[in-house]
């Protein structure tokens, strides 16, 4: 089958060099606390480029991801094209996009699962997908004959963080909301001893009921498609985003864990879970199975109780 890639793609602004000649005379100035007048500049965190629509027609095979796809053009068409992966088999998680407006990983999306009749392909230059689908056009598609099809793949970087270049997204902010929640075990280092007084085994024993409570948790590899999917995380710093709040959940449910209560005070603060709106929609492609959205219900209201 013949796939059309429309890759929004994105060129970073190259920065100016800076003059070596120092502060130029008619800089802006304010006065300081000391009275002494500073220039002062301003600075945005959001990347300044071109943005465009790119096409690749390919020809592939049902069961070709879309990583596949991108590795032939990268490889034989067009080497410019930037995009992330690492391990290719959906473990590492660093290749989150948005396919067809939807955040998932290239690695696990097929071709015959995301190919769609380029009638139906209601997706605009920045790769958003339309919510309605007009009825000519459904019923156009629906008539058709599949053969005679154009199937097309729309792909955007993951939403709700910077764009660093086409399909990479900088998800260092979702990392330090990751690293300031501590996601880490925070244990009493107390081993087991025999009756001689001697460490018995060098270990944290739990037993399978308590390793039940956040096995699922641990499978989470902070891909970044659940804060892609959270309308509420879009909006920048107002709130940690739904992967730390999991990575905290995570050590929140094991019994070898002793700093419950920080964790507790952390997920708490105004920016944590009270910030989440309880949409939803971080549960909704989670490529490991897990209800995010369910999670963070419980964290809040553990939070409540704590509160009472």
């Amino acid at each position: 089958m013949w796939i059309t890639l429309r890759v929004v793609r994105f060129t970073p602004k190259p920065e100016r060099k800076r003059s070596s000649r120092g502060a130029s005379p008619f800089a802006k100035r304010s006065s300081s606390p000391f009275g002494a007048p500073t220039a002062t500049s301003t600075s945005s965190k959001r990347i300044r480029g071109k943005h465009w629509t790119q096409e690749y027609r390919l020809q592939v095979r049902p069961e070709d991801t879309v990583l596949d796809m991108l590795l032939t053009v990268k490889r034989t068409v067009d080497p410019t094209l930037a995009f992330r992966y690492s391990c290719g088999h959906g473990m590492c998680g660093s290749d989150a996009v948005a396919i067809n407006g939807t955040p998932t990983l290239l690695c696990t999306a097929k071709a015959s699962q995301w190919a769609q009749p380029k009638s139906q392909a209601q997706v605009d230059d920045l790769g958003f997908r339309k919510t309605t689908l007009p009825q000519h056009d459904a019923e156009q598609s629906a008539s058709a004959d599949s053969s005679h099809q154009e199937w097309v793949i729309d792909l955007a970087a993951l939403p709700g963080f910077p764009v660093v270049k086409d399909l990479i997204a900088d998800i260092d902010p979702m990392m330090e909301q990751i690293k300031r929640l501590q996601p880490y075990l925070q244990a009493a280092g107390n081993l087991k001893r025999t009756a001689e007084g001697k460490i018995d085994v060098f270990e944290y024993l739990q037993k399978p009921e308590e390793l039940a409570q956040y096995e699922l948790l641990s499978n989470c590899i902070a891909c970044g498609v659940c804060e892609g999917s959270c309308p509420v995380y879009a909006g920048g710093e107002a709130f940690v985003g739904p992967a730390a709040i999991v990575m905290a959940s995570r050590f929140m449910h094991d019994s070898r864990d002793i700093a419950g209560e920080h964790r507790l005070e952390q997920v708490g603060e105004p920016d944590a879970a009270p910030a989440c709106q309880s949409v939803r929609a971080c549960s909704l492609h989670c490529p490991k199975g897990i209800d995010v959205g369910e999670e963070i219900w419980k964290v809040i209201q553990q939070v409540d109780q704590a509160r009472v």
